[in-house]
């Protein structure tokens, strides 16, 4: 099982992963995944589009003990930063002050980001690990989105190790309720403008007949 090689996707893929993937059949296909080298360790255009895009991110952390913690990250389109093809980093707002996040950190530097998409049924894994930034009030500045109604504290920088995208299968479909008000006035708008043509037409067709 083990052949001494090591590959991103290794990140994920532990021993007993991989005897599960053998047990159940499906180790051939990752296998050939590694021979191409693994997954993805720096950030694509195309992925730091859809990063920029997000407004709702979840990270994953574990403390000294091994206790997973996922926290919930939001903001507008862009205030998770891509700084550079290995680098992300965000603005991290006053919140409950319980600090579970960032002590994880102290204990274990190891994280992982979990991006989904719902109305284009995409998401993404990040693995890597990541740091807590305080006192640093220019890159604090740097990463805060502007205008933002919220409170920053400090910076949590993301460093990237592996990145993989899942298929859509089994994600809902959904819109977030700015972009299905912004297309509902788009039609009313369309709708006000056919109505126009309507009455405007009619209104030809009886001065036709008279």
């Amino acid at each position: 099982m083990d052949t001494g090689k090591h590959f991103s996707s290794d990140v994920a893929f532990s021993r007993s992963v991989k005897e599960i993937q053998e047990r159940k059949g499906s180790r051939k296909s990752y296998a050939r995944v590694e021979e191409r080298g693994g997954w993805a360790t720096s950030i694509t255009p195309e992925l730091k589009d859809f990063i920029e895009k997000q407004i709702s991110i979840f990270m994953a952390t574990a403390n000294r003990e091994c206790q997973p913690y996922i926290q919930h990250r939001g903001g507008p389109p862009g205030f998770l930063r891509v700084i550079n093809e290995t680098t992300l980093g965000f603005a991290d707002y006053v919140g409950n002050r319980q600090y579970i996040t960032q002590g994880n950190l102290v204990d274990n530097d190891k994280a992982q980001l979990f991006l989904i998409d719902y109305g284009s049924r995409s998401r993404v894994k990040i693995w890597g690990t990541a740091s807590v930034v305080e006192g640093d009030a220019e890159l604090l500045e740097q990463l805060m989105p502007k205008g933002y109604p919220a409170r920053p504290e400090q910076v949590i920088l993301f460093n990237v190790e592996a990145w993989d995208a899942n298929c859509p299968q089994h994600i809902p479909l959904r819109f977030e309720a700015e972009d299905v008000l912004k297309a509902m006035e788009t039609r009313d708008a369309r709708i006000k403008e056919l109505e126009a043509e309507i009455a405007a037409l009619k209104a030809a067709k009886s001065s036709d007949v008279q």
